[in-house]
């Protein structure tokens, strides 16, 4: 599975932005995909994830109401819509799949998008 995103950027305190990450390769092997970020001197941690089926979405406290994880099957690919940014939401953030290997479930990273949010 080969992940590939876009969509990041600077914006301000308020705006909005929205992250894709196009899915390719074995992408009916995907039990889930989600969004992560990383800021400067933190650990990686979840924003939002959905399973491939679209039945269950799981949002980090801080962005719950503010970002959204909608998907297009059909292109095999996921969003990230993020509205009401705020400058602790700059980071870098990663697309992420985790695809069924047998009895395991592998993880696929994306290669990152900086977003930036200005106060």
């Amino acid at each position: 599975v080969q992940l590939k995103e876009s969509g990041g950027g600077l914006v301000q305190a308020g705006g909005s932005l929205r992250l894709s990450c196009a899915a390719s390769g074995s992408t009916f092997s995907i039990a889930a995909m989600g969004w992560y970020r990383q800021a400067p001197g933190k650990q990686r941690e979840l924003v939002a994830a959905i399973t491939s089926g679209g039945g269950h979405t799981n949002y980090a406290d801080s962005v719950k109401g503010r970002f959204t994880i909608p998907r297009d099957s059909a292109k095999n690919t996921m969003y990230l819509q993020m509205n009401s940014l705020r400058p602790e939401d700059t980071a870098v953030y990663y697309c992420n799949a985790e695809v069924y290997s047998g009895t395991y479930l592998d993880h696929y990273w994306g290669q990152g998008t900086q977003v930036t949010v200005s106060s």
